[in-house]
C-alpha cells in the first residue's frame, strides 16, 4: 500500500512512518525538521496550501493517507490562536477535500481533550465540550473533515513514546527527570488512557487497510492517572519511585485548562477490530523494550544527522 504519513518528524507521525515502511512503500511529508538516514521517501510541503496539497495527492497517489500533522502544545495554540485554526483545521479540511476527490484512504487523528472531563466514561457519542484553543480546534477538525469526506475514519487519541528531540510525550519527560534524580510531579487528579505510540501506529496503518469511517475513540481500555503513570515508569526502570510527588493540577500554572478525567471508552473499536486494545502494563514494556533496544538514540541520529547537513 501507498501511504503518506504527515508530521513525520513528529512523536507519532516517525515512529508510524518507521513501522510502516516495513511492510509499505511510505513517503513521510514535513513543514519542517528535516531527518536524513529515513528508511522511506521524504518530502517538505506546506499543507495549509491547498495548492500543495493537490500537487502532492497528484505526483504521490496515495492509496492512504494517515494525517498526524497538528499543532498539539496547548499553551502555544492559546498564545497563536489564528495559527491553530490553520494548522489543525484547514490543513486537514483540506486534506479531506483532495482524498476525497481521488478516492484515497484517510485517517485524521484528534484527541480526548475535546472533553471537559467532568464526568469520564466517554464514548463516540457523548458531547464534547472543549475547554482549550487546541481542543476546540481539534473538535472542528473532526467535523470539517467528516462533512468533506465522510469515508474518512476519524481517531481520537492519547498516546506517549519515543521522539527525536526525546522531550515530545509525558513518558520521556518522566523518564529524563527521574533518570538524572530529580522530583517530577505526577497528577492525582488527572486520569488517560494512553497507548505507546508503536502499538497506536500499528493500528492505524491496521484500519487504512480496512473499510472503517466516522469516529472512533483509539485508545487503551485501562486508565491510571498521571502520577500512577510516572510510578509505573519508575518501577520499569527501575528508578526511584520517591521521586514522582503527588501534587493536583491545580498547582501546575498552565495557561490553557486541562480536562481532569479522560476516561475514554473505545469498545467500539474493540468490537470492529475483534480484539481488546493493550493494557497498561503490556504498554509500559514496550516502551522499556524500545529503550533496551536503543531507539531513542536511532531517532536522535536521524534528528543529528539532520542537523549537520543543513
Amino acid at each position: 500500500m501507498r501511504i503518506l504519513v504527515t508530521g513525520v518528524s513528529g512523536l507519532l507521525g516517525l515512529n508510524l512512518a518507521l513501522q510502516a515502511a516495513r511492510d509499505h512503500q511510505v513517503t513521510g511529508v514535513a513543514y519542517a525538521h528535516p531527518l536524513r538516514g529515513a528508511p522511506f521517501a521524504l518530502r517538505t510541503c506546506d499543507l495549509a496550501d491547498a495548492g500543495q496539497v493537490a500537487a502532492l495527492f497528484q505526483e504521490l497517489q496515495p492509496e492512504a493517507v494517515i494525517h498526524c500533522a497538528a499543532m498539539a502544545n496547548l499553551d502555544d495554540c492559546e498564545n497563536h490562536p489564528e495559527r491553530a485554526v490553520q494548522v489543525n483545521v484547514d490543513l486537514p479540511y483540506w486534506l479531506a477535500v483532495e482524498a476525497a476527490r481521488s478516492g484515497t484512504r484517510l485517517i485524521h487523528l484528534s484527541t480526548d481533550a475535546v472533553f471537559d472531563g467532568q464526568r469520564g466514561q466517554y464514548s463516540e457519542e457523548d458531547e464534547p465540550n472543549p475547554l482549550s484553543t487546541y481542543a476546540r480546534t481539534k473538535l472542528a477538525s473532526e467535523r470539517r473533515v467528516l462533512e468533506a469526506n465522510p469515508g474518512a475514519f476519524v481517531a481520537r487519541v492519547n498516546f506517549y513514546g519515543w521522539s527525536m528531540g526525546g522531550q515530545r510525550s509525558l513518558a520521556e519527560i518522566f523518564y529524563a527527570a527521574l533518570a538524572a534524580g530529580k522530583p517530577m510531579f505526577g497528577f492525582v487528579d488527572v486520569f488517560f488512557c494512553p497507548l505507546l505510540v508503536n502499538y497506536l501506529a500499528n493500528l492505524l496503518v491496521e484500519i487504512a487497510g480496512t473499510r472503517l469511517s466516522g469516529l472512533y475513540h483509539v485508545f487503551s481500555p485501562e486508565t491510571l492517572s498521571k502520577y500512577e503513570f510516572g510510578r509505573s515508569l519508575a518501577r520499569r526502570f527501575g528508578l526511584d519511585e520517591a521521586l514522582v510527588q503527588p501534587v493536583p493540577v491545580a498547582q501546575a500554572g498552565f495557561k490553557a485548562a486541562r480536562s481532569p478525567n479522560l476516561i475514554m471508552r473505545s469498545d467500539k473499536l474493540s468490537r470492529a477490530l475483534g480484539r481488546s486494545l493493550p493494557g497498561q502494563a503490556e504498554a509500559m514494556q514496550g516502551f522499556y523494550q524500545l529503550w533496551a533496544q536503543g531507539h531513542p538514540q536511532r531517532l536522535r541520529q536521524m534528528a543529528a544527522s539532520a542537523a549537520a547537513g543543513e
